[in-house]
């Protein structure tokens, strides 16, 4: 049998992007064959990454591409912050929006058919962690985007009048203060029904009269929506004004808005490092 140098895994790590210890077994597999260990590497890539897509990835970047009237954001995912400021995986990211931008199409399933889904498998076997493409949101018409430093927080803002100043600023404000809808009559039905119904059980433990309760509820259901919409909330950068006041100072109007926060809504699993890493030594 052939010796496995340490010089012929590095070799094989730069040819296949790899893990040192994948590279080691395939060499030592092949009887130190680089070609063979490579084309071993390549059929049990696809295994390899299929076992790694039933683990959590709720890290991840958002990614803006804007241009004239129309802007996109995308959610690419991965499993930890580390693998998210990788380069490979970054690369990834900015691909998959050039890719949808390029189509004018936020359809996941028909990007990963168009050849992404190899890329993706190509991607997991290098960093060694799970990657999937989220969602994405596109806006066309008068349009404004923040994007934190940190790739986390993105917000695309669909407005009519204004200003790029506005923008940025509706934007920003969008980022920090999170609303939920543009204005009170955007909230859903089931959302308000929802947040009654509890309203309502906390009240009537006050034990006031029904007519009293139902004053609370409506109170309570009212200081709600300010809360979540947009038009109501007091703009980070001058609490004593409104944004529909700012709207109004600027005869302009939000049509929509789309806020992403990386991993938002997913379900993460509380990992124990120390016993995973104890598991793969073992």
């Amino acid at each position: 049998m052939a010796a496995v140098t340490a010089a012929m895994v590095k070799e094989l790590r730069e040819r296949t992007g790899l893990g040192m210890m994948d590279c080691k077994k395939a060499l030592v597999e092949s009887d130190g064959d680089m070609d063979l260990a490579i084309d071993n590497l390549r059929k049990s890539s696809g295994m390899k990454a299929a076992k790694k897509a039933s683990r959590t990835a709720a890290d991840g970047l958002i990614r803006i591409q804007m241009d004239g009237g129309q802007g996109l954001m995308v959610e690419v995912n991965c499993e930890t912050d580390f693998a998210a400021k990788d380069e490979n995986f970054i690369n990834f990211a900015e691909q998959v929006t050039a890719a949808m931008f390029e189509a004018q199409s936020t359809d996941v399933e028909r990007l990963m058919a168009s050849g992404f889904e190899a890329t993706r498998e190509a991607l997991v076997q290098k960093i060694g962690e799970n990657c999937s493409v989220r969602r994405g949101q596109i806006y066309q018409g008068q349009v404004a985007s923040y994007l934190h430093t940190n790739g986390k927080i993105g917000v695309l803002v669909h407005l009519q009048g204004g200003d790029d100043a506005l923008g940025r600023d509706l934007a920003m404000h969008i980022a920090a203060a999170n609303p939920q809808v543009v204005s009170p009559a955007d909230a859903g039905q089931e959302v308000l029904d929802k947040e009654r119904e509890i309203y309502t059980a906390q009240a009537a433990e006050s034990g006031k009269p029904a007519d009293i309760v139902a004053k609370m509820v409506e109170g309570r259901i009212k200081k709600f929506l300010a809360e979540i919409s947009l038009t109501e909330q007091a703009f980070v950068k001058d609490g004593d004004m409104k944004i529909s006041a700012l709207l109004k100072q600027h005869d302009a109007e939000v049509l929509a808005f789309a806020r992403y926060e990386v991993g938002e809504g997913i379900d993460k699993e509380e990992v124990d490092f120390a016993a995973e890493v104890a598991q793969q030594l073992s």
